[in-house]
């Protein structure tokens, strides 16, 4: 057993994700079952600045695997990126005799953890909660499943309405700097076009993308924009799109943080399901300043420095797929 672990720490830190509440169910029934206490951290790092910690146990994770967002709240704290702020949580990670930490969120929260790590020799390992499946390491991170399929039903309604009214709908996802959820759900949902911040697009592609779609009979169009995009956001694309064509009736829609909440897909459930439990038994095996995660539907543990600095890389063969179906 790693370090003789008897309690382990665990918090939620960064955006919300869907599945992060399955994850920390797991975790905390993991660590009852290996006979260890947990304690969870409230508001992320913040709560160990602040010493806002409770005891859980299997009856205090109860009917929240099907729960959107975190039930111990979440932060991105200014004062754990200050030593004096470390300093701080590491006398209460001691005053409550927390042996390891576990932590779910993304690379940001990862870096606040390794720095931690090496500071203060702290055992953790981090599991990937964020929408934007950009963590290296996992072929899917916590949030990633729920997410497309929202964007999809959203894009289905939308496509109801542009259908009806012969309009163009300019659609923006999140994804940060990153185009998986746009790529993806622009393949599921149809769209015309999707732009994303891995190819070099421009405004006269996608006029062009448009006019064929035109030319071959199409009355309107799903044009998927990931948030990261480096023509100048949507409304920009899509004014620069207007200039050029008068006669389309153009819509924009942002869908914003709707992309984050909601009661997370089956795939979310099990992969936090599984990722929990292999966090819990990898610091008893003794691993720690890693991410769990999965690859070929295996677990696999990622040294956290990788996680941090790699990112994970768009599937060309999507791109195609994408190109093809746009006929």
């Amino acid at each position: 057993m790693g370090k003789n672990i008897k309690r382990i720490g665990v918090l939620t830190s960064g955006g919300d994700a869907p599945g992060m509440n399955a994850a920390l169910r797991a975790v905390v029934r993991a660590c009852k079952y290996y006979q260890i206490e947990s304690i969870g951290i409230r508001q992320g790092y913040e709560g160990l600045i602040n010493n806002d910690m409770i005891e859980l146990g299997p009856r205090s994770v109860k009917n929240i695997i099907n729960q959107g967002g975190t039930i111990l709240k979440t932060a991105r704290s200014t004062e754990f990126r200050t030593p004096e702020g470390r300093k701080k949580a590491y006398e209460h990670l001691q005053k409550n005799n927390l042996d390891a930490l576990v932590v779910i969120g993304g690379d940001g929260s990862f870096t606040g953890a390794n720095i931690f790590h090496k500071e203060y020799n702290v055992p953790f390992i981090g599991i990937p909660g964020t929408i934007d499946n950009d963590i290296f390491g996992t072929d899917f991170t916590i949030g990633y499943d729920t997410a497309l399929n929202t964007v999809v039903e959203a894009v289905d309604k939308l496509r109801d309405t542009a259908t009806s009214h012969d309009r163009v709908f300019f659609v923006e996802v999140m994804g940060r700097d990153a185009g998986f959820i746009a790529l993806n759900s622009g393949i599921a949902s149809g769209a015309q076009d999707i732009l994303i911040p891995e190819q070099r697009d421009s405004v006269e592609d996608l006029c062009d993308s448009l006019e064929r779609s035109e030319e071959s009979g199409k009355k309107s169009s799903i044009v998927i924009i990931a948030e990261g995009e480096q023509l100048g956001g949507v409304y920009e694309i899509a004014k620069q799109v207007k200039a050029r064509h008068q006669e389309y009736d153009i819509r924009v829609t942002v869908l914003g943080h709707i992309q984050r909440g909601g009661s997370p897909t089956c795939h979310d459930r099990v992969l936090a399901s599984r990722l929990g439990i292999a966090a819990v038994e990898g610091l008893l095996e003794g691993k720690t300043n890693l991410m769990a995660g999965i690859r070929s539907n295996k677990i696999v543990f990622t040294p956290i420095d990788e996680a941090i600095i790699k990112h994970n890389e768009i599937d060309t063969e999507l791109i195609k797929v994408a190109n093809i179906l746009a006929i």
